[in-house]
Protein backbone atom coordinates (compact mmCIF):
# COMPACT_ATOMS: atom_id res chain seq x y z
CA UNK A 1 0.00 0.00 0.00
CA UNK A 2 1.52 3.21 -0.86
CA UNK A 3 1.49 5.63 2.03
CA UNK A 4 -0.04 9.38 0.45
CA UNK A 5 -0.39 12.56 2.10
CA UNK A 6 -4.50 12.51 2.02
CA UNK A 7 -4.12 8.75 3.42
CA UNK A 8 -2.77 10.12 6.47
CA UNK A 9 -5.12 12.91 6.87
CA UNK A 10 -8.17 10.09 6.95
CA UNK A 11 -5.63 8.25 9.58
CA UNK A 12 -5.77 11.18 11.48
CA UNK A 13 -9.31 12.19 11.01
CA UNK A 14 -10.41 8.35 11.53
CA UNK A 15 -8.30 9.00 15.15
CA UNK A 16 -9.96 12.25 16.07
CA UNK A 17 -13.42 10.29 15.46
CA UNK A 18 -12.15 7.47 17.43
CA UNK A 19 -11.29 10.12 20.01
CA UNK A 20 -14.65 11.57 19.95
CA UNK A 21 -16.43 8.82 20.62
CA UNK A 22 -14.21 7.52 23.64
CA UNK A 23 -14.75 10.86 25.35
CA UNK A 24 -18.53 10.94 24.54
CA UNK A 25 -18.33 7.16 26.20
CA UNK A 26 -16.86 8.64 29.13
CA UNK A 27 -18.97 11.92 29.54
CA UNK A 28 -22.19 9.08 29.48
CA UNK A 29 -20.22 6.96 32.04
CA UNK A 30 -18.86 9.46 34.02
CA UNK A 31 -20.88 8.93 36.89
CA UNK A 32 -20.44 4.83 36.83
CA UNK A 33 -16.90 5.48 36.26
CA UNK A 34 -17.18 7.70 39.32
CA UNK A 35 -18.58 5.49 41.36
CA UNK A 36 -16.16 2.38 40.56
CA UNK A 37 -13.51 4.41 41.51
CA UNK A 38 -14.81 5.07 45.00
CA UNK A 39 -15.19 1.48 45.68
CA UNK A 40 -11.87 0.55 43.93
CA UNK A 41 -9.62 3.09 45.96
CA UNK A 42 -11.88 3.25 49.03
CA UNK A 43 -12.31 6.51 48.96
CA UNK A 44 -15.24 9.10 50.46
CA UNK A 45 -17.63 9.84 47.98
CA UNK A 46 -16.23 13.20 47.95
CA UNK A 47 -13.43 12.33 45.57
CA UNK A 48 -16.39 10.64 43.13
CA UNK A 49 -17.44 14.03 42.79
CA UNK A 50 -14.13 15.51 42.16
CA UNK A 51 -13.54 13.09 39.47
CA UNK A 52 -16.93 13.52 37.90
CA UNK A 53 -15.96 17.71 38.32
CA UNK A 54 -12.34 16.93 36.67
CA UNK A 55 -14.35 14.66 34.25
CA UNK A 56 -16.60 17.11 33.19
CA UNK A 57 -13.98 20.20 32.89
CA UNK A 58 -12.01 18.16 30.81
CA UNK A 59 -14.54 16.69 28.62
CA UNK A 60 -15.09 20.57 27.90
CA UNK A 61 -11.50 21.29 26.63
CA UNK A 62 -11.32 18.07 24.96
CA UNK A 63 -14.35 18.39 23.32
CA UNK A 64 -13.11 22.55 21.90
CA UNK A 65 -9.47 20.51 21.48
CA UNK A 66 -11.08 17.60 18.82
CA UNK A 67 -13.09 20.34 17.00
CA UNK A 68 -10.17 22.56 16.03
CA UNK A 69 -8.08 19.29 15.10
CA UNK A 70 -10.68 18.21 12.84
CA UNK A 71 -10.60 21.85 10.95
CA UNK A 72 -7.07 22.14 11.33
CA UNK A 73 -7.16 18.46 9.24
CA UNK A 74 -9.90 19.52 6.89
CA UNK A 75 -8.05 22.85 5.93
CA UNK A 76 -4.64 21.26 5.37
CA UNK A 77 -6.61 18.17 3.15
CA UNK A 78 -7.72 21.68 0.76
CA UNK A 79 -3.80 22.90 0.81
CA UNK A 80 -4.39 25.70 3.18
CA UNK A 81 -1.41 25.04 5.29
CA UNK A 82 0.45 28.22 6.24
CA UNK A 83 -2.68 30.84 6.99
CA UNK A 84 -3.73 32.72 10.09
CA UNK A 85 -6.68 30.58 10.79
CA UNK A 86 -4.56 27.49 11.46
CA UNK A 87 -2.33 29.47 13.69
CA UNK A 88 -5.50 30.78 15.58
CA UNK A 89 -6.43 27.10 16.14
CA UNK A 90 -3.19 25.68 17.19
CA UNK A 91 -2.87 28.40 19.94
CA UNK A 92 -6.76 27.32 20.60
CA UNK A 93 -5.15 23.21 20.96
CA UNK A 94 -2.42 24.59 23.22
CA UNK A 95 -4.49 26.10 25.55
CA UNK A 96 -6.67 23.29 25.46
CA UNK A 97 -3.78 21.24 27.08
CA UNK A 98 -2.44 23.99 29.44
CA UNK A 99 -5.77 23.96 30.37
CA UNK A 100 -6.06 20.13 30.68
CA UNK A 101 -2.52 20.44 32.59
CA UNK A 102 -3.71 22.68 34.80
CA UNK A 103 -7.11 20.40 36.12
CA UNK A 104 -4.77 17.11 36.19
CA UNK A 105 -2.42 19.46 38.47
CA UNK A 106 -5.04 20.29 40.99
CA UNK A 107 -7.03 16.43 40.59
CA UNK A 108 -3.47 15.22 41.65
CA UNK A 109 -4.74 16.80 45.10
CA UNK A 110 -6.59 13.90 45.57
CA UNK A 111 -5.28 11.63 43.36
CA UNK A 112 -1.83 11.45 42.30
CA UNK A 113 -1.44 9.70 39.31
CA UNK A 114 -3.09 12.94 38.09
CA UNK A 115 0.43 15.05 38.34
CA UNK A 116 1.33 12.20 35.85
CA UNK A 117 -1.28 13.07 32.84
CA UNK A 118 -0.82 17.07 34.02
CA UNK A 119 3.00 16.64 33.38
CA UNK A 120 1.94 14.97 29.72
CA UNK A 121 -0.54 17.35 28.77
CA UNK A 122 1.57 20.19 29.97
CA UNK A 123 4.66 19.28 27.05
CA UNK A 124 1.91 18.33 24.89
CA UNK A 125 0.81 22.13 24.67
CA UNK A 126 4.45 23.16 25.21
CA UNK A 127 5.50 21.12 21.53
CA UNK A 128 1.63 22.23 20.14
CA UNK A 129 2.74 26.15 20.97
CA UNK A 130 6.33 25.37 19.64
CA UNK A 131 5.07 24.16 16.16
CA UNK A 132 2.29 27.25 16.25
CA UNK A 133 5.07 29.01 16.75
CA UNK A 134 6.71 27.76 13.02
CA UNK A 135 3.43 28.40 11.74
CA UNK A 136 3.61 31.96 12.39
CA UNK A 137 7.17 32.34 11.14
CA UNK A 138 6.38 30.72 8.03
CA UNK A 139 3.69 32.87 7.54
CA UNK A 140 5.30 35.93 7.99
CA UNK A 141 8.26 34.94 5.58
CA UNK A 142 5.01 33.75 3.02
CA UNK A 143 3.81 37.47 3.20
CA UNK A 144 7.08 39.20 3.05
CA UNK A 145 8.00 36.69 -0.02
CA UNK A 146 4.08 38.04 -1.84
CA UNK A 147 5.38 41.28 -1.38
CA UNK A 148 8.93 40.58 -3.26
CA UNK A 149 7.30 39.34 -6.18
Amino acid sequence: MNWTKDRSIVLSQACVVLFAVLLLALDAGSYWIAKWFVQWKFYHWQNGILLIVTICIGSILAWLCLGQLWELLNEIRKGGIFIRENVRRMRIISWCCAGAAGICALSALYYLPFAFVAAAAGFMALIVRIVKNAFEQAIAMKDELDLTI
